[in-house]
């Protein structure tokens, strides 16, 4: 690949790799040589901006989960070598709870969680980053749930006042990446589907997705067939009835050796103001950051993999309830 270390052999060994090399060999330093020194890094907790930034957030994540290993399951990518490559990378993530964190004091508590970084690289380097992890998941096999760990880390922060503000439209900055991923026609369909469950077409479920569909939804939900898919994207849409599902980066590919998959950047952004996922209606106006993947078998979608942050989705209600 033109401007990258020829150690790597395309763009998906290049995520692995680098990745490995930073959090499991240690080599947080090299984060100097392969993040960009202005790069802004997104979660929906909120936004990092510098490469120090990444740096001071990577050992502290090490502190809490010290044997912590990201196993890469797929990386979906769009782009070139002359306008960069934008990769969306699904990690298996396991860890023991073994330092401060803001889940609390260490519990010693073996977790495993899902996350999704989508990564614009170029030269070498990655110089944009939205990255967003299923936090609901870790909460639960620590003994609590997401609810609570927002309401503790309000707290820690210094209460609602000092709170620290939560990824919105109106934090998010405009970085070096502008692309919108590519036109493959597994992006647009799976990018269709979800427009259509946003509509609230929940028929389509049994007639475009695989009756044996294995789906991994936030809060460690582990889902299988049509009702399972069902109960959890009518759960989210009926929090937020009103909320304006936007697409915000659409990859599709067709590889050697691999189903066709796609990958899908989005956001829902409007009132909390219907009974579902996430309790009794409060009127808070929240911003959620998704990500999804899917994988195409010849009796429709047959794998679904979709992250957002409930802690953060929660932090959002608490603080406007507090006001």
């Amino acid at each position: 690949m033109k401007g990258f270390d020829p150690k790597f052999k395309d763009l998906p060994d290049y995520i692995l790799g680098i990745t490995q090399e930073i959090w499991e060999n240690r080599g947080i330093h090299t984060l100097n040589q392969y993040y960009g020194k202005d790069i802004c890094l997104r979660m929906p907790l909120g936004v990092y901006h510098g490469n120090q930034g990444v740096i001071s957030k990577t050992q502290s994540t090490l502190v809490e989960f010290p044997d912590r290993e990201l196993l890469g399951e797929d990386v979906i990518w769009s782009g070139n070598e002359d306008d960069g490559f934008l990769s969306s990378h699904r990690l298996y993530c396991t860890g023991t709870h073994s330092g401060p964190s803001m889940f609390g004091s260490p519990t010693g508590k073996p977790v495993v969680f899902r996350v999704i970084a989508d990564c614009y690289a170029i030269n070498n380097q990655i110089t944009d980053e939205w990255l967003v992890r299923d936090y609901g998941a870790v909460a639960k096999q620590l003994g609590t749930d997401a609810r609570n760990i927002a309401q503790a880390l309000i707290q820690s922060e210094g209460g609602p006042e000092h709170a620290l503000p939560t990824l919105t439209p109106a934090n998010d900055p405009t970085g070096p990446y502008q692309g919108k991923g590519n036109d493959n026609e597994w992006g647009e369909t799976y990018a269709d589907y979800l427009t259509r469950l946003m509509r609230a077409e929940f028929s389509l479920i049994p007639l475009r997705y695989d009756r044996a569909v294995h789906a991994e939804y936030p809060g460690q939900i582990s889902a299988h067939g049509w009702k399972a898919v069902d109960a959890f994207w009518l759960g989210l849409r009926a929090s937020f009835p009103n909320a304006v599902f936007s697409i915000e980066h659409q990859i599709g590919r067709d590889d050697a050796q691999s189903p066709p998959r796609a990958a899908l950047r989005w956001s829902l952004h409007g009132k909390h103001e219907g009974w579902g996922h996430f309790g009794k209606p409060s009127g808070a106006d929240v911003y959620i950051l998704g990500i999804s993947h899917a994988e195409f078998g010849p009796r429709g979608l047959r794998r679904e993999y979709t992250v957002f942050d409930e802690v953060a989705i929660w932090k959002q209600i608490l603080l406007q309830q507090m006001d």
